[in-house]
């Protein structure tokens, strides 16, 4: 039976562990198939994970048998240690190229498709973003029939110039906690700059206030006319 993610969708911790096995298979090969204490390092990276997890190993082991019950990894005894690999593609029936954007997505949170050829580089090159673009709309668009889409597109951030894509292997995504949440990031990043400004414009309009008191009195002690007050425009109006 195909994967649908509508019915069965991975829990968190599986899709990290799942995405992990991937990631350690493409970068570091000869370390691979990897220990439960591997796993656990690398599923706890603080680098190229969005979000960044503290996962124990029961809960590890528990999302491995998880997934070896779903087929999507494999168990290998060993003299030493038990090993673990995945079985991405096969056991969710889609091709390579489209296994590692969507592993992407787990490990780091929604991108672009110019974010995703980036951080792909280690793990496959697609020829352009176009190449990219085009498995992420056959992911999106994947029939009932193979088990519904396994990515979406977001609404366009504010400020931003192209979409990001997020998985859907975890169940439904609501777009609006994205939106949100990339409006915080952007108003938090603005911010400092924001209230500097203000800060500065303040200033000035209290020294030109300073100085034109200033004029008004030496016109007084003179006897010269006052000076007239020309309203002060905002700042980008003539």
């Amino acid at each position: 039976m195909p994967f649908d993610p509508r019915t069965r969708p991975l829990s968190p911790t599986e899709a990290r562990v799942l995405a992990t096995l991937m990631e350690k298979a493409r970068t570091v090969p000869d370390s691979y198939p990897l220990t439960l204490n591997a796993v656990v390092t690398g599923c706890n990276q603080k680098s190229s994970r969005d979000p960044v997890m503290q996962l124990t190993d029961a809960q590890v082991q528990e999302a491995l048998d998880a997934l070896r019950l779903r087929t999507l990894a494999v168990e290998i005894g060993g003299n030493r240690a038990t090993k673990f690999e995945h079985n991405f593609p096969r056991g969710i029936g889609v091709p390579d190229q489209s296994a590692v954007l969507l592993a992407l997505l787990m490990l780091r949170g929604p991108q672009t498709a110019g974010e995703l050829r980036i951080t792909s580089e280690r793990w496959h090159r697609f020829a352009d973003i176009s190449s990219v673009e085009a498995f992420l709309d056959e992911l999106q668009s994947r029939s009932d029939e193979k088990g519904g889409p396994l990515v979406m597109q977001l609404p366009r951030a504010p400020g931003a110039r192209e979409q990001r894509w997020a998985h859907l292997l975890c169940g439904p995504v609501d777009a609006s906690q994205y939106a949100a949440g990339a409006a915080m990031a952007s108003a938090a990043a603005d911010g400092p700059a924001a209230q500097g400004l203000a800060s500065r414009v303040a200033a000035l309009e209290a020294e030109v206030a300073g100085l034109r008191a200033t004029v008004q009195r030496l016109c007084q002690e003179l006897g010269l006319p006052p000076e007239p007050t020309a309203p002060v425009s905002p700042p980008g109006q003539a």
